[in-house]
């Protein structure tokens, strides 16, 4: 049994116990903002999600079966056209490599991105390359492509899933794509992030966004994380994994291991160039939760934009291609919203996972939200809810 549902299946009327209990206002959780944990200074989006950035679908596969199975896929679509033949602006930036992303050198290459982005475990990777190969062929107009870069992220989730068994399939990939859409996006325990591990509690997706000022553009930047890593968890500048650690006999105050894979995605005109200086930016989100990027960490960011403008053809008409974009001085206000969008989508990742108990019995638990405002407070890092 595998049960899949896409960006606004939460909503649905007509949904199993097992699918409901993933959806947030099913289990009684809050994201981090309701909870007062408000970082940074810029205001997020209507729906706070990379979904802010109009065109951007997000669709997952949730894949949880018996005692072993606790993993999935998740896509991200710029665009709801032919992304081949209509290309986007893109750029990799790698906090740290040990991880597995497939495609980054093309992107690298050209500064574009023709495929949707999938999320997936470790030793799924060629699955993820075979359902995006298979979608961008089907598209109408795609009839005569004889190369296609898919664009393939992970991180390791064999604490909590039996990752030897490679159960996310072609089809799983392919039911991700086709199901993305707008709107509010599941997060927690959903998609590629059902079996993840962050800061030693319960990991998985989440996301955020911030919109800058209309002097400085109006532009919206939206993420969405794949949290699997470790480090020393802080929230909104509180010491939390020392508190909590303090609590927990046995527990140490950090484990540095894991992966993060961090999707950014902008609707302001932005080149491949300032795009990889945004991606960089994302590490500094991620720093302020306490990651460090550990020799084991597979960090690795992707940025895209969706300006109309700023798209490449497949089969450019002009020898020139000349794209409105954004000087570099422009480009600031977008550092500050990438840096806090990311901060937030972390804290979005846990407050929204549940325990999970998986393979070997395994237990991860999820972080004890009522604990953790406790210590919040006590810094003042928590914006009373009204």
């Amino acid at each position: 049994m595998w049960v899949s549902f896409s960006s606004s299946l939460c909503a649905g009327l007509g949904l199993a116990v097992s699918l409901f209990a993933l959806c947030p206002s099913a289990a009684g959780q809050k994201r981090a903002r309701e909870l007062g944990i408000t970082p940074g200074v810029l205001q997020p989006g209507s729906l706070n999600a990379i979904t802010d950035v109009a065109g951007v679908a997000v669709g997952h596969v949730t894949l949880s079966q018996g005692e072993n199975i606790r993993t999935g896929v998740t896509a991200i679509l710029p665009h709801s056209g032919n992304l081949y033949q209509n290309k986007v602006p893109a750029a990799v930036f790698v906090g740290n490599a040990f991880g597995k992303l497939a495609g980054s050198t093309q992107v690298e290459e050209l500064g574009n991105l023709e495929t949707p982005i999938i999320l997936t475990n470790t030793l799924n990777v060629a699955e993820g390359i075979a359902g995006v190969i298979e979608y961008t062929l089907a598209q109408p107009g795609n009839e005569q492509v004889r190369s296609v870069n898919a664009v393939v992220g992970e991180t390791n989730d064999g604490t909590l899933n039996d990752i030897r068994g490679r159960h996310v399939t072609k089809e799983h990939v392919l039911e991700a794509i086709r199901s993305a859409k707008g709107g509010p996006v599941p997060e927690g325990a959903v998609g590629a992030g059902t079996g993840t591990v962050c800061f030693g509690y319960k990991g998985g997706i989440g996301t955020s966004s911030r919109q800058v000022s209309s002097s400085q553009g109006g532009y919206i930047v939206g993420v969405l994380v794949q949290t699997n890593f470790g480090g020393v968890l802080e929230i909104n500048g509180a010491p939390v994994g020392q508190e909590l650690a303090r609590g927990r006999r046995g527990t140490t105050v950090g484990s540095p291991d894991g992966s993060c894979m961090v999707v950014v995605a902008t609707d302001a005109p932005l080149d491949a160039r300032n795009l990889k200086r945004l991606a960089a930016r994302a590490m500094l989100g991620l720093a302020k939760t306490g990651s460090y990027s550990s020799n084991g960490s597979g960090d690795y960011v992707i940025a895209f934009s969706t300006a109309s403008e700023a798209r490449v053809p497949a089969d450019p008409k002009t020898r020139t291609l000349s794209p409105p974009v954004l000087n570099n001085d422009a480009v600031s206000p977008l550092f500050q919203a990438v840096k806090e969008a990311t901060e937030e989508a972390v804290y979005n990742s846990l407050f929204l996972a549940k325990t999970t108990i998986g393979v070997g019995g395994h237990t991860i638990e999820a972080l004890p939200l009522e604990r953790v405002l406790e210590i919040c407070r006590k810094y003042n890092a928590v914006r009373e809810v009204k």
